[in-house]
């Protein structure tokens, strides 16, 4: 059996410490507890799993261990909780932020997310401070762009609005990159620090032009460039193709992924998207 304290990933317990209000759209809520000091990130769109009581279930049953995700398939429907992903917006010592997506009880997740108050409970699985893998590329985290990368292109809806947040304000002093993304709300803008010369454009949906006519309508500089993509499923699909059929973009220098999917219930958050 795995020693469980050098796991890729663990089970942290956690509890919400605080809430904020992110515009119209988005809650912030920090998390703590003392085992969360040993959660780390990979990376700026470091993805983690959270876990949430379905309807009716008081309190959370979670398995933990290598073989955790067998024995939680295992359980009864009425025992399992819900499973989504987020992504891990800021690691503090002994505290986490995740920001939510507010979309009203449309399904567990965002029926906790909109209702969460100090003092909740929930299962978070996330990387291990202890583990040191050979290779953390391929630990949840995706952004990667190749050494000579010359511009950037960063896209996505609100889902993405977290990574793209913990990405801006990553980059180094010197990195270009263009940043555009599509909102419902124009409360929904926020403001990131960065060394970068980044150039963001807030789009408002229904408002403005629609995402991809915008990236349609400035193309992209000339060089090597790398692009990160993410949102709705058919939009990401559309923003890749452009780049890779119409602009010639080297498809491995594009990361895309639908983080959700139009008239798809949540369990779909964070699939992957067909390659054309």
């Amino acid at each position: 059996m795995a020693n469980p304290t050098t796991e890729p990933f663990r089970h942290f317990d956690a509890e919400v410490l605080a809430t904020k209000a992110l515009g119209r759209s988005m809650v912030r809520v920090t998390f703590g507890g003392p085992a969360l000091r040993d959660v780390r990130t990979w990376g700026p769109d470091q993805r983690i799993k959270l876990f949430f009581p379905r309807s009716g279930q008081t309190g959370l049953t979670v398995p933990t261990g290598a073989d955790w995700y067998t024995r939680f398939r295992e359980l009864p429907d009425r025992e399992r909780p819900a499973m989504r992903t987020y992504t891990l917006r800021a690691v503090r010592h002994g505290q986490i932020d995740i920001d939510f997506v507010r979309h009203g009880d449309t399904g567990p997740a965002s029926t906790w997310a909109g209702r969460a108050a100090v003092g909740d409970r929930t299962v978070i699985l996330a990387p291990n401070a202890h583990h040191v893998p050979e290779n953390p590329a391929r630990m949840g985290a995706d952004y990667a762009p190749p050494a000579d990368t010359a511009w950037q292109l960063i896209a996505g809806d609100e889902t993405a609005l977290p990574a793209i947040g913990g990405i801006v304000e990553s980059l180094p002093r010197g990195v270009r990159a263009r940043v555009v993304l599509e909102v419902p709300s124009p409360s929904d803008r926020q403001e990131w620090r960065t060394e970068g010369e980044v150039d963001t454009t807030w789009l408002v949906r229904g408002v403005d032009a629609p995402l991809l006519e915008a990236i349609r309508a400035e193309g992209v500089p000339e060089g090597p460039g790398y692009a990160w993509l993410a949102g709705e499923s058919s939009l990401v699909r559309g923003l890749r193709r452009h780049l890779v059929k119409d602009l010639g973009v080297d498809r491995r220098r594009v990361y895309f992924c639908g983080y959700w999917r139009e008239g798809r219930p949540e369990e779909t958050a964070h699939e992957p998207v067909e390659e054309d």
